[in-house]
């Protein structure tokens, strides 16, 4: 595909996961993710790849877990009490340093909550979710170009460094249309010499678990994971910021909150008041660095998330608490709109006495 193409959020992960050699998948239905399992329904066997509806969610991410482990590029994709249900599998992933990418297209909870969109993952997704001491690289797209760009940028990064990557996104950017471009995403193939894909003409067989019985030898696993998420943090960081420079207030948020904070902050400068935008790409590892930078010169910070308030954690952290940070958020897939967030801000100005 060379041409711009109308697509759904979720049909673009799937073409650009094929694009970038996804040739399995297993999955579970649920919405607002459908879309993308019936989309690798049809497109995987045109291109000799395997598609595979389990009986559960627990079924299918043992079913990564396997075709991870022998190599493989391969996805799952879920909605949020979906991806509960894998938490204990993506553990198991995570512990054996294997590769895969992990879709979340989240609606509103918690429990079996409803179909419209939601960020309130942003917790399960970057904090662990599972047991153990162990991270998903986590990837948060705000357009369905972007949705694309960043399927393709998961699997390589998975592969690289042998790790779970969850695209974080949610049920308006899955079903959202947008015109997206395919050509020239970066695919970058990786050797896996510790893949189990048989003796061949080594001496033992590649063996993969995760049961360390001698507390010494799971140490050793744990300290091996927690210097490649100390190397992910240096290297693998994405953000974006607009008009950071002589904000006074800057707007914190992701996804399809970064959107509606965007159109928020054009309206707040047309009336005069100096409003920036920070934009996490990366979700974990954070870029806290890049955040600290950015509202240096502000006086005041606003996190906008579809949640009770997650991601202001990390926001806090980041800042070290070196400045008020605000809070304005929805719940239940209930959505603010650019005007909701124009009044925050105003109200923000109003406090502090000007513009």
């Amino acid at each position: 595909m060379s041409e711009k193409v109308l697509m759904k959020g979720n049909e673009a992960i799937g073409e650009a996961a094929v694009i970038a050699g996804c040739r399995y998948y297993f999955g579970y239905p649920i919405t607002p993710q459908s879309e993308l399992i019936e989309y690798m329904a049809k497109r995987l066997p045109q291109v000799k790849g395997v598609f595979l509806q389990a009986e559960s969610e627990v079924a299918a991410i043992n079913m990564v877990y396997g075709a991870a482990g022998a190599g493989a590029r391969v996805m799952t994709s879920s909605s949020s009490p979906g991806v509960s249900l894998k938490q204990e599998g993506i553990s198991y992933i995570a512990a054996g340093e294997l590769p895969c990418v992990i879709v979340n297209i989240m609606r509103g909870g918690p429990g079996l909550g409803g179909i419209q969109p939601g960020q309130a993952d942003y917790f399960q997704a970057t904090k662990g979710g599972g047991h153990g001491d162990y991270h998903c690289i986590v990837v948060a797209p705000n357009s369905v170009q972007e949705m694309a760009e960043l399927t393709v940028h998961a699997f390589n990064l998975a592969d690289q460094y042998r790790n779970p990557v969850m695209i974080l996104s949610d049920g308006a950017l899955g079903q959202m249309m947008e015109p997206v471009n395919f050509h020239d995403l970066p695919v970058i193939p990786v050797d896996k010499p510790w893949a189990t894909t048989g003796m061949g003409e080594r001496d033992k067989p590649n063996m993969i678990d995760t049961l360390r019985l001698k507390p010494d030898e799971l140490e050793e696993l744990n300290n091996t994971l927690q210097n490649k998420y100390a190397l992910l943090q240096k290297r693998e960081v994405r953000w974006e910021e607009t008009f950071t420079e002589d904000a006074e207030l800057v707007l914190v948020a992701y996804g399809i909150s970064s959107r509606i904070a965007y159109s928020a902050m054009e309206i707040a400068r047309e009336q005069g008041y100096k409003v920036g935008l920070f934009r996490p790409v990366t979700l974990w590892p954070f870029p806290k660095d890049a955040l600290a930078k950015a509202v240096n010169n502000a006086s005041d910070v606003l996190t906008i998330e579809l949640s009770a308030g997650q991601m202001v954690e990390d926001v806090n952290l980041a800042i070290r608490c070196s400045k008020p940070v605000h809070f304005y958020g929805r719940t239940g897939g209930m959505m603010m709109s650019p005007q909701d967030v124009y009044e925050q801000i105003v109200e923000i100005f109003r406090i502090k006495g000007g513009k």
